[in-house]
């Protein structure tokens, strides 16, 4: 029997994710060229295998195995574990007698093993398999899966997930359903499993490729760290390009402030502010080294302008000068309001991505939604769709923020960023990530690549802050310089 290698899927290198439909062709493929039910032990071998790695000690393994074959992959590693000392029990929903062929085959091997099914968990156990469903099914439980789900999260033990947690729409990471501690995924990964919901359901992502090796092209990238090049000593500010920073509207000056000062951060050579509230120089005491200007006396095709931060209804009235002079642009918050409410900043925003102008948009998902004309629900329901579909209409890169942010620009395969965690949830965090972009930018990146840099760079700040510190948007834009040998370029 076939003993792959299972890895942690972490972020120190980029993974390739397969949607479901790709994945179904290669798993026929695999099928075909492989003995009878060979595939499906070599998933049972992989999931019984980490979970003794993950519960070593464990002596109840609780099985809860679906009428598919996700549950045939639960079935092949329950035979196992009991084979090796473990007291099972096996819960099955749905019966026997309709079980898919190989799924089949496991089930009479559990019975001549005397493995016997239970209508009930055991009162308790030390780690439990989630088999209820797999890649098959894009619905939140119902029933009596909705039950086991939550019997699995009433207990402390750990939850290994076979290739999905049970409920996860593995395309896109809807889910409601089962909350695993650990997920096995097999044969490919999948998009589901890191954006949207599916980073709080699957707990950490393992991989076991099942010795098969996808000759398909993936859906997306998991991304990996961007190449980091260290400036060359013979260098100058002219050397890292000009960012201005324009927005600010009165009251929401902060926000403009805080883009300016991650754009010093991230090492643009200069870094203009330009607010749209006259009392806005008084933020910029503390940072000599912002220049505070007025955009209509900038050189805006020479400069990378980052727009929108703070804006509020006062930037509707330039962007129809920004939108066409700037030399590349990053357009954030209230300037994406803006454009969303007028079809003539909508055509002009295309008309940059027939001139090939370098823009990034970075929407939340409410941006994203008024965007495209639809609701947050609809975005949040294929996050990887609504990047790439507000790309290829306004024809520039889109980072679609939030829990596994999306990376979408034409003619490239999507991005979905690995960094970051729940203390971003704060405001200004996304201020400072566009002026993460604009400096990346401003330094010589297409694009995409700023935009994915940024991304990813905006992230790892977060996951490597210390635990005990607060973390702020203005100690996140400072955090870029702290480690400048680290930084991307």
């Amino acid at each position: 029997m076939h003993a792959g290698r299972i890895q942690p899927v972490t972020g120190d290198r980029a993974w390739p994710l397969f949607d479901v439909a790709t994945t179904r062709a290669i798993e026929r493929a695999a099928a075909a060229a492989l003995p009878p039910h060979a595939l499906m032990q070599r998933a049972g071998l992989a999931a019984s295998r980490l979970a003794l790695a993950i519960a070593p000690h464990a002596r109840t393994v609780w099985i809860a195995c679906g009428p598919g074959n996700n549950g045939g992959d639960g079935l092949e590693a329950a035979l196992l574990l009991q084979r090796w000392g473990k007291s099972v029990t096996l819960t099955l929903e749905g019966d026997p007698a309709a079980l898919p062929a190989d799924a089949a085959a496991a089930w009479a091997r559990c019975t001549q093993a005397g493995l016997t099914v239970s209508t009930q968990p055991p009162t308790r156990w030390d780690l439990c398999i989630d088999a209820l469903l797999g890649i098959g099914s894009a619905r939140p439980l119902q029933g009596a899966m909705a039950t086991m789900a939550t019997r699995m999260q009433a207990s402390e033990a750990p939850v290994l997930a076979i290739d999905v947690p049970s409920g996860l729409a593995a395309d896109t990471g809807a889910a409601k359903g089962v909350r695993a501690t650990h997920t096995l995924a097999l044969l490919t990964l999948k998009p589901g499993l890191f954006t949207a919901s599916g980073r709080d359901a699957s707990g950490q992502v393992w991989f076991d490729d099942l010795g098969v090796a996808p000759s398909h092209a993936p859906a997306a990238w998991l991304a990996g760290p961007p190449p980091m090049q260290p400036r060359a000593h013979a260098s100058h500010k002219g050397s890292y390009g000009d960012v201005a920073v324009l927005g600010g509207a009165p009251g929401m000056s902060g926000a403009a402030v805080l883009a300016a000062s991650g754009a010093l951060h991230a090492g643009a050579g200069r870094v203009f502010l330009c607010p749209l509230d006259p009392s806005a120089p008084a933020l910029v005491a503390g940072q000599p080294e912002l220049m505070v200007r007025d955009w209509r006396a900038l050189p805006l095709e020479n400069l990378v302008v980052a727009c929108g931060c703070g804006g509020g209804d006062a930037v509707a009235a330039v962007l129809p000068d920004v939108l066409p002079r700037s030399g590349a642009l990053v357009l954030d918050a209230d300037g994406l309001n803006a454009i969303a409410a007028d079809a003539a900043l909508q055509a002009a925003l295309q008309q940059r991505g027939e001139r090939a102008l370098p823009t990034v948009l970075t929407p939340h998902p409410l941006e994203a939604a008024r965007l495209l004309g639809t609701t947050t629900p609809q975005v949040q329901a294929d996050r990887i769709d609504a990047a790439r579909a507000l790309a290829d209409h306004f024809g520039c890169a889109v980072v679609l923020k939030g829990s596994g942010s999306v990376v979408a620009a034409p003619g490239e395969v999507p991005r979905l960023n690995p960094t970051g965690n729940a203390r971003l949830a704060t405001g200004g965090t996304g201020d400072v990530l566009a002026g993460f972009t604009a400096a990346l930018l401003a330094g010589g990146s297409g694009a995409f690549a700023a935009a994915c840099a940024a991304v990813h760079r905006h992230g790892m700040l977060a996951d490597r802050w210390p635990a005990h510190l607060p973390l702020t948007a203005g100690a996140l834009a400072r955090a870029w310089s702290a480690n400048p040998a680290e930084a991307p370029r």
